[in-house]
């Protein structure tokens, strides 16, 4: 398979892949709405959760894939794959992304933030996004997750896992991101910004790790599986019937 052909299906794949990811973002603006009403408080909580979660996973799908692909025994090389390309990934993903939207959307100041003015004109420094990440302030949580997802993948490789949980999860992880930060008004058009956000967010990293990755490993017979989407492999497989 060349290089354009692998593009092609990477078009294609990613394609396929839009209207899952569309639903996903929309489930995060439901998780804030309802988060700011209900725990707004807790979303740190929720993003130490979510984020490690994600990182267990994506480490399962990478480390499972340059094993079984690579055919490579050495477990302090798989655990260096794993562990890299999952943090690096849900990152990407969780905080770094959803920290730009932010900045970008000015949700962190709120619209009666003059009232919280210092005395030479600056706002407070809890009305200014911050940039939460998780392998720094949460490394007890997400390092041992990357290592439990490496070894799973070690002893029982398998990449056969849902696409739709690998979404949902970086989509809930980058939303509670959002809501750490997020003091301004909810508004139609902060909304729909944030929407944007959610859905750029999870789209191009997590199918990148999903769909990308994968290509890297195709031979020269130019068999390619969808290792991780069991939602459009089936999806594809009822259109071909």
């Amino acid at each position: 398979m060349g290089m354009l052909d692998k593009t092609k299906l990477i078009g294609v794949e990613l394609k396929k892949h839009l209207p899952f990811t569309l639903l996903g973002a929309a489930t995060g603006i439901v998780f804030m709405l309802a988060g700011r009403q209900w725990f707004s408080n807790q979303a740190e909580t929720l993003f130490s959760v979510f984020h490690p979660l994600h990182v267990l996973l994506s480490a399962m799908v990478t480390a499972a894939l340059f094993e079984i692909h690579r055919k490579v025994k050495s477990f302090l090389l798989i655990l260096i794959i794993g562990i890299v390309g999952s943090i690096g990934v849900a990152t990407l993903s969780d905080c770094v992304l959803p920290y730009f939207g932010e900045s970008i959307l000015g949700a962190a100041i709120p619209t009666h933030a003059a009232l919280h003015e210092h005395a030479d004109g600056q706002l407070c420094e809890e009305h200014h996004a911050k940039l939460h990440l998780g392998f720094v302030e949460e490394w007890y949580l997400v390092f041992p997750a990357a290592i439990i997802g490496v070894l799973l993948a070690y002893f029982k490789p398998t990449t056969h896992l849902p696409h739709a949980s690998h979404v949902l999860l970086s989509t809930w992880a980058s939303s509670a991101h959002i809501l750490m930060n997020t003091h301004a008004d909810m508004t139609t058009t902060l909304l729909l910004g944030m929407f944007i956000v959610l859905f750029l967010a999870v789209w191009l990293p997590c199918c990148a790790s999903d769909i990308v990755f994968p290509l890297l490993f195709v031979g020269p017979d130019g068999k390619h599986e969808s290792h991780t989407c069991v939602f459009c492999r089936k999806k594809g497989a009822k259109n071909e019937s």
